[in-house]
């Protein structure tokens, strides 16, 4: 949880961790927290708290990432660690256009021998045509997998689930809430009977089947409400 003085306190995923302790996180405008964070210069003081919450399974064996928008973030730190752990892994990178492929440079730098990757965008401009779901699709009519792994906008993380499901594949995803505490007292974060802050923001396939009533359809607003995602 990353504090703006004044501003506001959000949730973010990490990004990369080095040996000497640096982390680091990406930053998408999108309100006013965030802006802040994009117009602040080296000495900015932030607060930091945590880390919260738990952590992807780190499978072995051959793998398959489906990642989306800001969801390629932690799934880039993701496929850094199950490269060391000599996992054979398929990274499926998808977004609306060729600019919006987030964190592709770096992506492309880690593929060799022991990673493929797959990019997808809606309007063609690179890669297969079409959402994420299609190579995703293709790819599972082809090739098994040891683990199955998804995080971007929950529409498309519903899709994958999904066709994990068909294919009987083990699936972890991360899920996105709105967080105000992150020790799991506000409620703001809940699905079914998960708080996300606390229980994940990783669920498993068999989590996320528990909650098909809200996972990938509802979500709470600032007034606790469930509102339509």
């Amino acid at each position: 949880m990353l504090w703006i003085p004044g501003v506001d306190e959000i949730p973010f995923s990490v990004l990369d961790a080095g040996k000497e302790g640096l982390v680091s996180v990406a930053v998408k405008r999108v309100g006013e927290a965030t802006q802040a964070l994009h117009k602040a210069k080296v000495g900015y003081l932030i607060g930091v708290r945590g880390p919260f919450g738990n952590s992807f399974t780190t499978a072995r064996g051959k793998i398959l990432m489906v990642a989306g928008g800001t969801g390629t973030a932690p799934l880039l730190f993701l496929a850094k660690k199950s490269l060391r752990a000599s996992a054979e892994t398929v990274f499926v990178l998808g977004a609306k256009t060729k600019d919006e492929l987030l964190f592709i440079e770096e992506l492309q730098q880690i593929s060799g021998k022991r990673m493929r990757l797959v990019t997808s965008t809606e309007d063609g401009s690179c890669g297969i045509t079409g959402l994420c779901t299609t190579p995703v699709e293709q790819i599972l009519a082809k090739e098994t997998f040891d683990m199955i792994y998804a995080c971007g906008p929950e529409p498309m993380i519903l899709k994958v689930f999904e066709v994990a499901e068909k294919h009987e594949a083990k699936f972890e995803a991360s899920l996105e809430r709105l967080m105000r505490c992150a020790i799991g007292l506000c409620g703001s974060c809940v699905i079914g009977k998960y708080r996300v802050c606390r229980d994940g923001p990783i669920f498993s396939k068999a989590q996320l089947q528990e909650v098909k009533n809200e996972f990938g359809i509802s979500r709470r607003d600032f007034d606790g409400k469930k509102v339509p995602i």
